[in-house]
């Protein structure tokens, strides 16, 4: 016991505040598409600068035909916007204009920490402040899709940002500290709380966040636009019974699908057409 103290000392805030960052390389070792343009389209880089010397690195996409709105992805931990292409191209061809961007200390972004939701569900606002500068005045009402951590991200974001008025929620945690004895146990089947506080301890001093204030469920509360929440039926990483939480502790319109069969990151295939059908139209609906 005290030699896995001083290791979760040691090694736990590098694993918490540093998730490995997944590049370019990486994916092209997979042969997905690596950029909107692979997936036949249209797309401008930009730039998202969130604090002094930290910019966030994104697509816009726009929508070949006029819009229905626009749509924030927001990917999970450790992960990069690139994952989200597949995906995003059928919003895009139920014309929705949609941003994507690597959230700090992720892809190609800057940032040395990863908080969570913490700092993140500012860099939203600024995200939305990107989109209202490219769009001027043919912009329209904005929604948010999160997977996992982006999730987390987005229901604490819609907390302090109104010009959200959809939000998509896809295999979200119910609070930072409960997840992170998840993956404490799974990964060194130790569930000891006291090891968890210990790295978490050392995070909140290294990045200067409190790991308490990190609760979805907590924001979700508060939430008053309407909430799609998605999680698939074998989800091992984050467990459904944490959207069911956050489903019944939501106050605004909302609704719960589960993908049965799903995991963490095939949703989409085991949904297939009728995951991808749900999404779009609770967007077309909530955003007219």
């Amino acid at each position: 016991m005290a030699a896995s103290s001083v290791i979760i000392f040691i090694v736990g805030p590098s694993l918490v505040l540093h998730p490995k960052r997944h590049d370019e390389e990486y994916f092209e070792q997979k042969s997905v598409p690596l950029v909107p343009s692979d997936l036949e389209m249209n797309y401008i880089e930009v730039k998202i600068t969130v604090e002094e010397n930290v910019s966030l690195h994104g697509w816009f996409i726009p929508s070949k035909e006029k819009s229905r709105g626009t749509i924030i992805y927001m990917h999970g931990v450790g992960s990069s916007k690139i994952v989200g292409l597949p995906f995003v191209k059928s919003l895009h061809e139920n014309r929705f204009n949609v941003l994507m961007y690597d959230s700090r200390a992720h892809g190609k972004s800057g940032g040395r920490f990863c908080t969570y939701g913490f700092y993140e569900k500012f860099d939203l606002q600024k995200a939305i402040n990107l989109v209202e500068t490219i769009l001027g005045k043919k912009i329209k009402k904005i929604g948010v899709y999160g997977n996992s951590m982006g999730g987390a991200i987005a229901l604490q974001g819609a907390t302090v940002e109104p010009r959200i008025c959809a939000l998509v929620v896809e295999g979200c945690f119910t609070n930072l500290r409960t997840i992170t004895v998840d993956y404490q146990t799974r990964i060194t089947k130790m569930p000891w709380h006291y090891l968890r506080n210990i790295a978490m301890k050392r995070s909140e001093a290294k990045a200067k966040f409190s790991h308490h204030d990190v609760s979805p469920l907590r924001a979700i509360k508060r939430v008053t636009v309407p909430i799609l929440l998605v999680h698939g039926t074998k989800d091992n990483f984050c467990k459904p019974q944490y959207s069911k939480t956050l489903f019944d502790a939501a106050t605004s319109p909302k609704e719960l699908f589960f993908v049965e069969g799903a995991g963490h990151h095939n949703l989409r295939k085991f949904g297939g057409e009728s995951y991808a059908l749900k999404i779009s139209k609770f967007f077309a609906k909530n955003l007219k």
